[in-house]
């Protein structure tokens, strides 16, 4: 993984020291909160319902044992022995003291961490596909060229102060699963007609009050013009995007108001007048100085088959049922990718103790080369495990509450901290995510319902991404009272689809119910074991409908 230079380093120490007088400044009175907002929110801290909150930038959602095992620290020393793992592979902390978050930056400056450009009106933390560099129909590694836009857009002058937030995302699969075409930005690397290695790039996608799927503005772009391509799309938006009113100024609204072919030709324009500046080349070496530091491990190697593996899952259908569904197939001979959830049954979606934590960072230590992701998914991965390990490894993680078998399933569900934690939330999501999540309980029965994925937002800005659930749920208030709207068919993987809104909003009591009639609605006129997602597109909204508000 990518290694902190001098001056990775001295920038990063230099932004605590700075903070550090900041909130000095703020503590003795010296600065107003309305002085001290766009300070903080530029290191990542927000004011909501009860405390402080902190996001820590994960890069396209890597991380060494040692950066977990911060993490821990900070969660047991500044925290309330917890952290929040999010929808853009970062983790957030729900109660830091004020005065100590500058402590807790110099902590993680110490490990090559930080929370720089986790909020603001700036190009956020870039992400990617969590089985980068070991899946096995791996075009190219997507983490090289998230690592570079990471350190071009790094308190990049120009983009420092965008009109709005900036989201981008990075795949090298056709299978996607960095959810690309729901970001400002998508990436997808891919291969030309002569076998060439480039980049196919979508602009305008997004969720939030207005949802949105991002078109394509060009199909194939030359490694050696990512940037310059990059930085027309930000000089396009820049000067273009609206300023005057918050809900407009997504770039997603500018592309959907010029029209994706406008935007495009503004794009190209732009591109045409600077793709040849030095400052914009990326040239060769500097792709394999990058590309060097996600150098495969050392792998042993080891036979296709794997007998005492087929052996211990016949002997246990526990292990059975988790390395089914927890584990996918990697691309050497002998290693499995495991995905570790987060998601007990009843328990809270993406939150893990500061224990918990410590004793993935010592499984990754022992399994897995040293090094873990982050899923956009809220979960943990643990990318490069012998085979011949996964029953051991499994072990250790049922002693912890971190072996439920149930990635992909209706339990894995993805949740905001909505109304508990967030001041912008008009209802709650973590209960209703615990109360569903139990009627998945029987894995079973989760398993023959199969890949369900369900999708919990507090509002209308969508950190749950529920525009992209196959079920999605929305959090609506309704004269002082909580109500959930529930909406159908929505992707984010490389078939993209937004979700349909099946009725009249439910109560917080019906929402478990109104999830339970979808699934048996769905078990009744699915054929030939066709998933969830697949059935809905066959028959549209209307069946449902009828189960859950009657014929009409």
């Amino acid at each position: 993984m990518y290694r902190y230079d001098e001056f990775d380093q001295t920038l990063v120490d230099e932004r605590v020291a700075q903070f550090r007088g900041q909130v000095e400044r703020r503590v003795s009175g010296e600065l107003s909160e309305d002085e001290f907002k766009p300070l903080r929110l530029m290191n990542g801290l927000y004011l909501q319902l009860h405390a402080y909150m902190l996001r820590v930038a994960v890069p396209y959602g890597m991380l060494s044992s040692k950066q977990m095992r911060m993490l821990a620290h900070i969660a047991r020393k500044y925290d309330k022995g917890y952290g929040h793992f999010t929808t853009r592979q970062n983790i957030q902390y729900n109660w830091p003291k004020l005065d100590e978050v500058p402590d807790i930056l110099a902590d993680l400056a110490t490990v090559e961490m930080h929370a720089i450009q986790t909020s603001g009106n700036c190009i956020r933390n870039v992400t990617a596909d969590q089985y980068a560099g070991v899946a096995a129909e791996e075009i190219e590694d997507p983490r090289i060229y998230s690592e570079i836009l990471r350190q071009w857009s790094t308190l990049h002058p120009e983009y420092s102060f965008l009109p709005r937030k900036f989201k981008i995302a990075v795949t090298g699969c056709d299978n996607d699963r960095a959810a690309i075409r729901v970001h400002d930005i998508g990436i997808a690397i891919v291969k030309n007609s002569e076998g060439e290695v480039g980049f196919r790039v979508y602009v305008g996608g997004g969720q939030g009050r207005t949802p949105m799927i991002a078109p394509e503005i060009r199909g194939f772009l030359p490694k050696r013009h990512l940037l310059a391509y990059m930085d027309a799309i930000m000089r396009v938006y820049n000067e273009q995007g609206r300023r005057d009113n918050i809900y407009k100024a997504r770039i997603k609204i500018l592309v959907h108001q010029l029209g994706a072919e406008k935007f495009t030709e503004l794009v190209e324009d732009e591109f045409a007048r600077i793709q040849n500046k030095d400052d914009l080349q990326l040239p060769a070496d500097e792709i394999d100085r990058i590309t060097a530091y996600f150098a495969p491990p050392s792998y042993k190697t080891l036979p296709a088959f794997t007998p005492e593996l087929e052996e211990q899952k016949l002997s246990n259908p526990e292990f059975k049922a988790w390395a089914e569904l927890n584990t996918a197939p990697h691309r050497m001979a002998g290693y499995s990718i495991v995905n570790v959830s987060l998601k007990p049954i009843g328990g809270i979606p993406g939150d893990a103790s500061a224990e918990q934590m410590d004793v993935v960072a010592d499984l990754a230590d022992e399994f897995s080369f040293g090094e873990l992701r982050v899923t956009h998914e809220q979960n943990l991965t643990l990318a490069d495990v012998q085979q011949d390990q996964l029953f051991v490894l499994w072990q250790e993680l049922v002693k912890k509450d971190l072996a439920t078998a149930n990635i992909g399933l209706g339990s894995d569900i993805i949740a905001c901290p909505g109304l508990d934690y967030c001041n912008l939330a008009n209802a709650r999501s973590i209960p209703i995510a615990q109360e569903i999540s139990k009627r998945f309980a029987d894995t079973d029965r989760a398993r023959t319902i199969g890949e369900l994925k369900i999708k919990i937002s507090g509002c209308i800005n969508a950190c749950g991404h529920h525009h992209v659930g196959h079920i999605g749920i929305l959090g609506v208030d309704k004269k002082g009272t909580e109500f959930y709207q529930i909406s159908l068919g929505g992707s984010a993987d490389e078939n993209t689809s937004l979700g349909e809104i099946v009725g009249p909003a439910f109560t917080e009591d019906a929402v478990p119910g109104a999830i339970d009639t979808i699934v048996d609605t769905y078990l009744d006129i699915r054929k030939d074991q066709e998933p969830f997602l697949q059935t809905y597109r066959r028959v549209g909204l209307q069946p449902f409908k009828e189960k859950l508000y009657g014929a009409h």
